[in-house]
């Protein structure tokens, strides 16, 4: 066979490769997408999938933060080359209805400009002791950005220390640009540290931790086998 033969073989496996790899990720994209809008719809048909507030599973270190169905997970795909950096919490109510708490103890923070987010530094990661780490929980407001986090952390809060189980506010559907509202659900995030006591930036999934030890089950996008998220 010719070299230039051969380049072009390969270069039809790769994106052969490439193509089932992401009609794959799409295909359990879409098993999600369907599930999460069945859910928000019909909440009613489905109260095996939510997970109460508090649950912990077996002996993990981190506690369910509030009642929903855990929708999208981890390394979870919007478009190709997305990588959801976290966990979609649903609760199938209105904004307001739903109570967040804090998974697992640590120090709170909330910047001034913050409406929907407050992060917390656990300065002994139970999974990695010695290591610090940083939990980060989103969409806590209105679809026009009034706030929905608990008034015991106003904007410009700084390191104060909360316990597991503490209430951090309640659910919302704020996206970032009032008037264009995500679906009611809390993001959370396990954000590693930038080495200097600061959290990296979460958006990008390398700055995060696949959730699932922490929690007790599977949250990992790439492991999941069609079943609903929960202790099993």
């Amino acid at each position: 066979m010719k070299t230039g033969t051969k380049i072009l073989l390969a270069a039809f496996v790769a994106v052969g490769a490439a193509g089932g790899y992401y009609l794959y990720r799409s295909r359990m994209y879409a098993l999600n997408t369907i599930r999460v809008m069945d859910f928000i719809n019909s909440p009613e048909k489905h109260p095996d999938w939510i997970i109460q507030a508090g649950a912990r599973c077996g002996e993990a270190p981190f506690q369910m933060p509030t009642d929903g169905f855990i929708g999208f997970l981890w390394d979870d795909s919007w478009r190709i080359g997305h990588r959801h950096s976290g966990i979609d919490i649903f609760s199938g109510k209105e904004p307001g209805e739903t109570e967040i708490h804090a998974a697992y103890e640590g120090y709170l923070t909330r910047l001034p400009d913050w409406k929907s987010t407050v992060i917390i530094r656990v300065p002994d990661d139970p999974m990695q002791p010695g290591r610090q780490i940083w939990v980060y929980y989103t969409h806590m407001a209105t679809i026009n950005g009034i706030s929905l986090v608990d008034e015991a952390f106003p904007p410009g809060t700084r390191d104060v220390f909360v316990k597991a189980g503490t209430l951090l506010g309640r659910m919302g559907n704020y996206s970032g640009t009032p008037g264009n509202p995500t679906g009611v659900h809390l993001h959370l995030s396990i954000v590693k540290d930038d080495g200097s006591g600061m959290y990296k930036n979460e958006t990008d999934i390398n700055n995060t931790l696949d959730p699932s030890p922490y929690f007790g089950f599977n949250l990992n996008k790439n492991h999941q086998k069609d079943e609903i998220p929960g202790c099993r």
